[in-house]
């Protein structure tokens, strides 16, 4: 076996394919760059920056490790979508995407996290205003984010085959930032305004 260091081909920033407007897909489908699955990826990928900008805050090493997850099963949510159906399969047989899926297991994390934060919680009974500090701030905007990536994606599934763990696994991911939003106000003795309709 030729164990010799075989160095890395660095990836070049810039390729000039797209310089009309076009993207290419998993497995080489070109498409216009507005297409909904362009759409669709390319929020879950600003999902992913604004939970970086949350991992960045000074908050509980605990909920940066479980960031940090996140934004792993967000690249691996990008994949899937970048990725059509038909495509997806190799003349081999094989996958084209050789990574974990997403999966109950992932779905099942979110929610363990979720009933750990609100146990140490006050139970909500109204709605909040977004906002009391700047890091709870991040947190709502990710989660609205979130539902984009989330309603972007099921009109994808409306035109073309996705793999529904996608949906589930975005639909959690919204309620988690939520309640990790509450929690980070609860943590930095952020004031918790409540929206209480006019009449």
């Amino acid at each position: 076996m030729n164990t010799k260091y075989q160095p890395t081909i660095p990836m070049k920033v810039y390729t000039k394919t797209g310089d009309k407007g076009t993207t290419a897909l998993f497995g080489g489908t070109r498409v216009p760059k507005h297409h909904i699955r362009i759409e669709s990826y390319g929020t879950v990928d600003e999902l992913n920056s604004y939970i970086g900008l949350i991992r960045d805050q000074d908050i509980n090493p605990h909920y940066q490790d479980v960031l940090i997850e996140i934004q792993d099963r967000l690249f691996t949510v990008g994949a899937i979508l970048a990725t059509p159906v038909e495509k997806e399969i190799l003349k081999n047989g094989q996958s084209r995407l050789n990574i974990n899926r997403i999966s109950d297991l992932d779905v099942n994390y979110l929610e363990n996290e979720i009933d750990t934060m609100d146990q140490a919680l006050p139970p909500m009974t109204h709605f909040v205003l977004p906002g009391g500090h700047t890091t709870v701030s991040y947190c709502h905007i990710a989660r609205c984010v979130c539902r984009r990536a989330e309603r972007l994606s099921t009109h994808l599934a409306t035109e073309e085959d996705i793999d529904p763990m996608v949906l589930t696994y975005l639909n959690r991911l919204s309620d988690y930032i939520f309640v990790l939003a509450r929690k980070l106000s609860f943590d930095l003795n952020a004031a918790e305004v409540k929206w209480i309709p006019r009449k």
